[in-house]
């Protein structure tokens, strides 16, 4: 007995031997990736991230291995590319070899290669041009996506006011102005600030992108393998992206049954008229799946990066209150107090237009960018990054870039202003991404960040008994996004 289970400890230890080899063997050996820090097996470079400190450490590991690195997750490569004019490459020089989305463990699962964020190759395609066709066209003889905008803007306005001046936290009134924003747009209208049905879906939104975010998540991300099988937060993110959907499915199934084709309110109408357009088209990627699915991703990128944005950038005003009476002064000049302001007003407004990018560049709201993946193999700066290899071009190094903005870890509007103080572009500026997968929504962002930010400052001066240091107000880097601290503040009346 003693000999058998003597041997069968032998087979054990050298089937194990067997399988690190050739797991290693496949990770590590005869590949000529950028350089990076040794895997192990399994687990891969998994102990070089520190818990809860993502982005901090894979900018830490550039510092030795360069703007472009290897880094495994488990046993898949992922390049890393740490410096604007790394980005650039890849994303714009090489923008059909690296178009492809590259993989999101934490959500591949539900999606499933479906929506214009997630999909590739002919789905992607066909669904992007849509979806960026509609926003541009949005309105179809009624109300433009601004005037949307500007009647929510209104609404905010008013419940600001209803605050007598009262310390409040403005997250919660940020993130429904933002949300019902692309409400307006998908679904045709907005939702009463008080409506539960309208808070609980919020709420929902909001641990769906914390737990992404977490340290489980970052997890889910890097050793999926394991992590699939591991009870832990992670595993909630299903279920509520289910519920989400559900909540999707029952406004669609609204549209389907009041549909006018002569008439179209909102997205949804278009996309199920496009629908009936391609019915006899096989190849059509048009189909009920992929509507609820896009229209749940137009709700991610439409409310979280947005209203963490504002949220950012009021934490900043209110700290720097001679930035902020500035701003007071340009909007009194070229707008006044009674009109509504509108976009056309951005061209006239210089340290406006200069403040918001700064707050955009500063708060860095999603530093790690979604990851992309090359379709082919593909040489770059002399390395070989095979098909299907994930890339992560890290926006948080492109807004830091000391050469291209000169005081790259403190706020500064200058870096947005030419000696005339007119407004001047940085190629480095690249919130929304770049290349061929920049987010779609990019017109629409941009669209509200000045509408939300300069109605806010044409009703109201910015105070807080809180005092706030520069560490306060600076992003804190810790993993998928970035949301900055808890924080009150006063809204007093001009």
């Amino acid at each position: 007995m003693e000999i058998t289970a003597l041997a069968t400890l032998v087979l054990i230890l050298l089937l194990s031997f067997m399988f690190i080899y050739s797991t290693w063997d496949k990770m590590y050996r005869n590949r000529n990736l950028p350089p990076g820090p040794t895997p192990l097996p399994v687990i891969g470079n998994l102990l070089h991230v520190k818990r809860g400190e993502m982005v901090k450490s894979l900018n830490q590991l550039k510092e030795k291995y360069g703007s472009i690195y290897t880094l495994y997750f488990g046993s898949r490569p992922a390049v890393i590319l740490c410096s604007y004019q790394m980005v650039k490459e890849v994303l714009i020089d090489h923008a059909d070899e690296f178009s492809n989305r590259g993989h999101m463990p934490t959500v591949d699962r539900f999606f499933n290669a479906h929506g214009p964020i997630l999909s590739n190759g002919e789905r992607w395609k066909q669904l992007r041009r849509f979806t960026l066709m509609t926003l541009r066209n949005f309105g179809m003889g009624k109300r433009s996506i601004e005037e949307r905008i500007q009647e929510e803007a209104h609404f905010l306005i008013e419940e600001l006011r209803n605050q007598k001046q009262s310390p409040i936290n403005p997250t919660n009134r940020l993130v429904q102005s933002v949300s019902n924003v692309i409400c307006s747009v998908v679904f045709g209208s907005r939702f009463e600030y008080e409506d539960m049905k309208f808070l609980r879906l919020l709420s929902m939104f909001n641990e769906t992108f914390q737990l992404m975010g977490s340290t489980w998540g970052q997890l889910h991300d890097m050793i999926p393998e394991i992590m699939d099988y591991v009870p832990g937060p992670h595993q909630r993110i299903n279920n509520l992206l289910q519920n989400l959907l559900d909540f999707v499915s029952e406004r669609v199934k609204i549209n389907q049954e009041t549909l006018d084709p002569s008439d179209p309110r909102d997205y949804i109408d278009c996309f199920l008229i496009k629908m009936n357009q391609e019915r006899q088209n096989p190849s059509s990627e048009f189909n009920i799946k992929s509507l609820l699915l896009t229209v749940l991703q137009l709700f991610f990128a439409g409310t979280e990066t947005v209203s963490s944005t504002l949220r950012h950038g009021l934490l900043i005003l209110v700290h720097y209150h001679e930035i902020q009476d500035k701003l007071h002064r340009e909007i009194d000049e070229v707008i006044g107090v009674n009109r509504r302001p509108n976009i056309e007003d951005r061209s006239k407004m210089p340290y406006m237009d200069a403040v918001i990018h700064e707050i955009q560049r500063f708060s860095d709201v999603l530093p790690l960018n979604l990851p992309h993946a090359s379709q082919q193999d593909t040489k770059i700066n002399g390395y070989t990054i095979p098909k299907g290899t994930d890339i992560y071009p890290m926006l948080f190094c492109a807004l830091r870039d000391p050469s291209h903005f000169k005081t790259p870890h403190s706020f500064n509007p200058g870096h947005f202003l030419d000696e005339n103080g007119s407004f001047k572009k940085q190629d480095a500026f690249i919130p929304f991404s770049t290349g061929k997968r920049v987010c779609a929504g990019e017109g629409l962002a941009k669209m509200e960040l000045f509408l939300f930010f300069t109605t806010i400052l044409q009703n109201f001066k910015l105070t807080s008994k809180m005092k706030f240091t520069e560490a306060d107000i600076s992003p804190k880097m810790t993993g998928f996004s970035n949301i900055p601290i808890p924080y009150e503040l006063s809204f007093v009346p001009r």
